[in-house]
């Protein structure tokens, strides 16, 4: 009677050839993953730098409101008053120009909470032609390829102070990234208060 000898070489290679096989399957698992690991982080990278860039815009744009706003002769006319701004007006869906003629801007009798409106959602009802209210400002720097969107603001008159020695404003301005969907909106109170102030004939 014959026996049958099984080489223990051939059944090695056998399986060297599995383990092997599964080593690859492995390692190309770990390789697609760390690709698409690596993917996400630029994606979330990408969306912070968005953010910031809006943010930017935004806070450089309410700094430039505030600026204009202490320095309208209409708003230190009406504090010496005491009443509304001489310069206030009803802000309709009319758009003014801050860089054209320079320096332009306007102070709204009601806010946009008056309004009906949002402070938070008004930037994004903007359409990609720009805003139907308030005034464009485009920061020095800046050109048109920086953004979706001119950034703006809205200032409006919230009243006089308590002490009757200066008036009350709210700002809000916004600011766009590359794309229309990275959106701030930044918001502060100012107060314009008088040195010597003219109330009531004293």
């Amino acid at each position: 009677m014959k026996h049958l000898r099984h080489s223990s070489r051939s059944t090695q290679r056998g399986v060297v050839l599995v383990t092997s096989l599964l080593l690859l399957l492995v390692v190309t698992v770990m390789a697609l993953s760390m690709f698409r690991s690596f993917g996400m982080q630029e994606r979330i990278a990408g969306n912070v730098r968005e953010k910031q860039r809006a943010l930017q815009v935004a806070n450089s744009t309410q700094e430039y409101a505030e600026w204009w706003l202490a320095n309208q002769s209409g708003a230190i006319y009406a504090v010496s008053q005491g009443s509304a701004a001489a310069a206030d007006v009803t802000c309709g869906n009319t758009v003014v120009d801050a860089n054209a003629p320079v320096g332009a801007g306007q102070i709204c009798i009601d806010t946009l909470r008056i309004r009906g409106i949002s402070a938070a959602t008004w930037p994004s009802s903007i359409p990609s032609a720009g805003p139907t209210m308030g005034v464009l400002y485009t920061p020095p720097g800046m050109s048109a390829v920086n953004y979706a969107v001119r950034p703006g603001f809205y200032i409006a008159d919230a009243g006089a102070l308590a002490t009757a020695r200066g008036e009350v404003y709210q700002v809000d301005a916004y600011g766009f990234g590359l794309t229309s969907n990275a959106i701030s909106v930044v918001e502060s109170t100012v107060a314009v208060t008088c040195i010597v102030c003219n109330v009531g004939g004293l």
